[in-house]
């Protein structure tokens, strides 16, 4: 027996299986209501969801804290509390990130490659939402926003199972979720957060191939793999963010430091941070002691091959496990390369297929690294820790897929919708 109906409230469960079963099926009967809302109103909620989380900032604050005391106390690791910190600027961002993806084309309806064919069939392509849209996610509380603005505007429906770490501050968010979509006339199982911590809840989403149609995982290499396993719903996923920097032989030092700099230490704990730094063996001996000092200065271990280590003595040596090791923290292994096809052959067989970058001044190489290195983001000249869909561009991210099938890279709204074909004749018969 379910005891309580409000997905914003500590929820007392008998029967988690049924429980989750009808948030299913509420979410399957959200998901037909929202395929048929006008644009205008899905970005008045959006709008009003926004206004009601910066009037609610010091509540949100409030919950946060209460999750991030318990995170200490139960030992939880740097990286994750910042994950599941919220701050003033991060609030801001997170209402700002929902007007975005308000500002934004709705990509649902949209039309394109219609053609005639000579039978005089017109045959285009319709994009439709997928449906109802099941994330699972650990210690970021901006993900239950992101993801609901993301799916709301998509057309989606979506049930929310955050991290028991995060539960007072995904509750609190998900409280403004409500008032904005009550403020837009939405109904309010257009964004489902699952009420209870039972893990029992994640192996029933799992199995919810009926009501939900995609499932998306964000967290650690643990829970994603568990999903990957278990899930009889299609999921989309990355596993590891191992992100490289190569710095090659034409590269401008200046510009090179910087960007290895930043895209380690922006932010430990996200996905798109360098774990692996790349130097070409012709400049090694002059970039590595100046970027060796800015990383002293940031406090970040250094762990470098043996060519590294006869520039930079007082280092780590840097092990088999160093290479294929996300660490989310402030260490970095550094290898010294001989080419450009080494560089990209270490990346092939250690790098995640997240993100990685070449930092030169030669074109030809760029191209080459573009074209070559199969990853999610490619970049040139640029830290890694820009793959995000806020920076891309797509208001915010639901997640970064590495996977191939059916999108790739950030996830925004265009990666929440499918497409169908739409054929249209004037009674042409076959």
């Amino acid at each position: 027996m379910i005891m309580s109906r409000d997905n914003t409230a500590e929820t007392t469960i008998e029967n988690v299986s049924s429980y989750m079963h009808e948030l299913g099926v509420q979410a399957r009967f959200a998901s037909t209501a929202l395929a048929k809302i006008d644009t205008g109103i899905k970005n008045h909620a959006l709008n009003a969801i926004a206004d009601a989380i910066l009037a609610n900032r010091e509540q949100l604050l409030a919950a946060n804290e209460q999750d991030l005391n318990a995170g200490q106390a139960n030992g939880l690791a740097a990286p994750l509390l910042d994950r599941l910190e919220l701050t003033e600027q991060r609030i801001a961002a997170m209402a700002d990130g929902a007007r975005q993806i308000a500002a934004l084309p709705d990509p649902v309806g949209e039309i394109n490659q219609l053609i005639k064919r000579p039978s005089g069939l017109q045959i285009g392509r319709m994009r439709v939402p997928l449906g109802v849209i099941g994330i699972i996610y650990e210690s970021r509380p901006n993900v239950t926003l992101d993801a609901a603005a993301l799916c709301l505007k998509s057309g989606n429906a979506t049930i929310l199972r955050g991290g028991s770490e995060a539960i007072h501050s995904n509750r609190a968010i998900a409280t403004c979720i409500q008032k904005g979509l009550a403020e837009a006339g939405l109904p309010a199982q257009a964004v489902q957060l699952v009420g209870t911590t039972d893990r029992e809840a994640v192996s029933v989403l799992l199995g919810m191939h009926a009501t939900v149609d995609v499932i998306i995982p964000r967290g650690g290499k643990g829970l994603i793999e568990r999903i990957s396993r278990d899930a009889r719903v299609p999921v989309i996923k990355h596993l590891d963010g191992i992100c490289h920097v190569y710095i090659d032989e034409f590269a401008d030092l200046d510009k090179a430091v910087n960007v290895a700099v930043n895209a380690k230490t922006y932010r430990y704990g996200i996905c798109g941070a360098m774990e692996t730094l790349l130097v070409s063996a012709e400049v090694a001996s002059k970039v590595l002691p100046r970027l060796a000092d800015r990383f002293r200065e940031e406090k970040v271990e250094l762990r470098g091959c043996d060519q590294t280590k006869k520039i930079l003595p007082q280092i780590a040596e840097a092990t088999e496990e160093d290479w294929a090791t996300e660490y989310l923290a402030p260490i970095l292994s550094i290898k010294v390369v001989d080419t450009l096809d080494a560089a990209m052959t270490h990346i092939s067989i250690y790098g995640s297929q997240h993100t990685d970058c070449i930092v030169t001044e030669n074109m030809s190489a760029a191209r080459a690294f573009m074209q070559q290195v199969d990853s999610s983001s490619v970049m040139v000249n640029t830290p890694t820790c820009f793959a995000d869909g806020y920076e891309y561009g797509l208001g915010a991210e639901i997640g970064i897929s590495t996977d191939k099938l059916h999108v790739r890279g950030p996830v925004g709204l265009e990666g929440l919708t499918t497409q169908k074909y739409i054929v249209i004749s004037e009674g042409v018969t076959r």
